[in-house]
């Protein structure tokens, strides 16, 4: 399918002059990539990054970067509905698996596997429901594993007004 879209992120303030890099995800990981490849993570909902960022601690809310993207995307999979996920061969438990437990052990991470997988047939984001705390049934994340400014993958801050900083010299 083609997402054409507005699409949210709440991210560390560190990382406000980059916020299409992925390099964050990169870094540590995330539920649908490994260590080492860029993913860029958004929300469908202003009110579901959020909860993703807050990282489950709602009421202790520390200093974030909302930004919002302009999003023209190809290629992309919804996996919130169950006649996709049978027809793609994945079990809901496969997305919502314990992926920082099990990574952390050393054993196989189910969401990576359905991530490498679908990556290798094409797919440059998929649609799926937020595990974070506090999400119900409108929460829900687009994780682009192919972006860019231009088409067919096009994921875009919105900063009409020049407002993020073009450099990391403000944290020096």
């Amino acid at each position: 399918m083609r997402l054409r879209a507005t699409v949210f992120r709440a991210h560390h303030p560190r990382w406000a002059w980059s916020p299409e890099s992925g390099e964050g995800a990169a870094l540590h990981g995330g539920r649908f990539n490994r260590i080492g490849q860029p993913a860029l993570y958004t929300s469908l909902r202003l009110e579901t990054a959020w909860l993703e960022a807050q990282q489950g601690f709602a009421y202790k809310a520390q200093p974030m970067t909302l930004c919002a993207y302009r999003v023209d995307c190809a290629d992309v999979l919804d996996l919130r509905e169950a006649a996709v996920l049978a027809g793609q061969g994945i079990a809901p438990a496969d997305l919502a698996c314990a992926w920082e437990d099990l990574a952390d052990r050393g054993l196989p991470v189910p969401s990576w596997a359905v991530a490498a997988r679908l990556q290798a047939a094409g797919i440059a984001a998929i649609i799926v429901p937020s595990f974070a705390r506090g999400a119900g049934p409108m929460d829900a994340n687009c994780v682009f594993w192919r972006w860019g400014r231009s088409a067919p993958h096009r994921v875009e801050v919105i900063d009409d007004h020049a407002r993020l900083p073009r450099d990391d010299g403000s944290w020096r």
